[in-house]
């Protein structure tokens, strides 16, 4: 049985990285094209510089971001018990929730008894552990209602072992030189001790269009309103460019935050993380610097 806990008054600040000027955010996306095949005239048509104001959905600009782990927000650990709480949270002062991801969790590998929620066995279902479909978008709707947004964090870099994609489309998926399956990758493309994920292939067009059309399915069955990107920097940013088209073509005001602080990532994203800062102002704190 799960301790009670109360409920987490989560801070969360993201420093979004300085913009780079028009020609670096617009030839940034260019240039992965050209890695992948994709045109330069497509590559470019489809980005915007994100110095640009209307780049931005306009309810984004000032708006404060709570994130939220299901499991650990309430007692029970769940969707309808989080949606009893949107009243305290808009009266706190949040404007959009990101809620951590709320897929399966995958078996095979598993860390621990409980998994991480980022190691996803399937990307259009909910972990039974919180509830269902009807209680995720229970959740959207009560949030809707009160003015606030709904983020879902996108975990592309990666799946669980025991996705269905294994099987049905293995060549999605990174091997090492022995022909398995290799586990995923840093920002800065170092393989790392996450054993209970499997990297993804961006070099495969299949695989790109598949992880659109599982995006496009939250946004179009659920009405969220953006994704928070998981490790974005070890997606290829024309992906993510791609993606932000089709998605867009769907719904022009969602938001995308990276989980990355290159500026050049900025083509696809509207915020970043600001990691370098952060550990730049701990070190004056502390008097180091």
């Amino acid at each position: 049985m799960r301790a009670a806990l109360p409920p987490m008054t989560a801070l969360l600040a993201i420093l979004a990285c300085k913009p780079s000027a028009k020609n670096a955010t617009t030839d940034t996306a260019v240039a992965t094209a050209a890695a992948t095949g994709q045109s330069r005239a497509t590559a470019a048509a489809a980005t915007k510089p994100s110095t640009d104001p209307s780049f931005h959905p306009a309810w984004s600009k000032h708006a404060v971001i709570y994130e939220v782990n299901v499991r650990q927000y309430t007692p029970q650990g769940t969707l309808a018990a989080l949606r009893s709480h949107i009243p305290r949270l808009k009266a706190l002062g949040v404007d959009i929730l990101w809620l951590m991801p709320v897929q399966p969790i995958g078996v095979k590998n598993r860390k621990g008894k409980l998994g991480s929620y980022y190691a996803i066995s399937d990307y259009t279902a909910v972990n039974p552990e919180f509830g269902t479909l009807a209680d995720f978008k229970a959740v959207v709707d009560a949030a809707h209602s009160q003015g606030l947004k709904v983020v879902l964090d996108w975990v592309a870099n990666h799946t669980a072992f025991d996705h269905e994609w294994v099987t049905s489309h293995p060549d999605f998926y990174e091997r090492k030189p022995d022909g398995s399956l290799m586990n995923a990758r840093d920002n800065e493309g170092h393989e790392t001790d996450w054993t209970d994920v499997a990297e993804l292939q961006y070099t495969n067009p299949a695989l790109r269009q598949a992880m659109i059309g599982e995006m496009k399915w939250w946004v179009d069955s659920t009405s969220i309103d953006g994704f928070r990107c998981d490790v974005a920097g070890g997606v290829p940013t024309d992906f993510w460019v791609d993606a932000r088209t089709a998605l867009e073509a769907v719904r022009p005001d969602l938001f995308f935050l990276a989980e990355a602080e290159d500026p050049g990532i900025h083509a696809a994203f509207d915020m970043t993380y600001g990691w370098e800062l952060h550990h730049l102002l701990n070190a004056i704190a502390q008097g180091k610097q």
